[in-house]
């Protein structure tokens, strides 16, 4: 049993390795020559180099002996129910739980709210995310159950993004952008895919490669729209508070 959980973890320790040792090499040449760092400090960022060593180690292991064949097989069992419309309702709830447990987008809330002095709070932000991320993978079941191509939900929604950028701060329009390259990280990446490659693959009439793949791009997409109209929301609210107190203004000067 353990040494299944092992099996192939030395390819992934190298794999890993050398990923890191490129950032590592980098770094180093900046504290010899910038940076000028003191040893109490070197030895945090050390500890923190090993750390993120184990932790993707673990979690890639992880990946490969139970993300994917998890969501292989709960795909297949998914595509023999006899209700598909189910499909919409279980995506959303997958893609929300999923988002809302991705690390990359944990990281972001946080440092937007840092970044922002709490005026943009963390959890509104991961729910605004999750909630976009939930409707792309609805949308994704809706198109694998319909074989619909992905063009047609990919071509108008970018469309769409850049016709509210011009009503949305630019505060949120490069949040908006940066959040649809966190969301595809590794819980997508790895468990929802393979969710939707095991759907494709026993559901009759699809394609694993052109129907199973093509999710990412939607889930990418997702929190670009649902951020950029937060930050429509946002503008709004401001514009309102600036009216109320240039009538307030008016009232006392009258």
């Amino acid at each position: 049993m353990i040494a299944d959980v092992f099996h192939g973890f030395g390819t992934v320790l190298v794999d890993v390795a050398l990923a890191l040792i490129p950032l590592l090499v980098l770094f180093v040449l900046f504290q010899l020559f910038l940076l000028k760092l003191s040893w109490s400090k070197m030895k945090d960022i050390a500890v923190g180099f090993l750390l993120t060593f184990l932790g993707l180690s673990f979690f890639l292991q992880g990946v490969h002996i139970g993300f994917m064949p998890a969501g292989t097989m709960m795909g297949e069992k998914l595509a023999t129910i006899h209700h598909r419309w189910m499909l919409i309702p279980i995506g959303f709830v997958i893609g929300f739980v999923a988002i809302y447990a991705e690390p990359a987008v944990s990281v972001l809330t946080h440092q937007v709210e840092k970044a922002s002095g709490g005026y943009i709070p963390q959890k509104i932000l991961l729910y605004t995310l999750s909630f976009g991320v939930g409707i792309s993978i609805a949308l994704s079941m809706i198109r694998i159950i319909l074989g619909i191509p992905i063009w047609i939900f990919v071509v108008p929604g970018y469309i769409l993004a850049l016709i509210i950028v011009k009503y949305s701060s630019k505060t949120f329009t490069s949040i908006a952008f940066d959040s649809g390259g966190v969301a595809t990280g590794p819980m997508t990446a790895t468990f929802v895919l393979a969710l939707f490659v095991g759907i494709a693959t026993v559901m009759e009439g699809r394609d694993p490669l052109v129907d199973g793949f093509g999710m990412v791009a939607l889930v990418a997409l997702a929190p670009i729209l649902s951020v950029l109209v937060l930050g429509m929301i946002y503008k709004r609210k401001e514009q309102h508070q600036d009216d109320e107190g240039r009538s307030e203004a008016h009232y006392y000067d009258s």
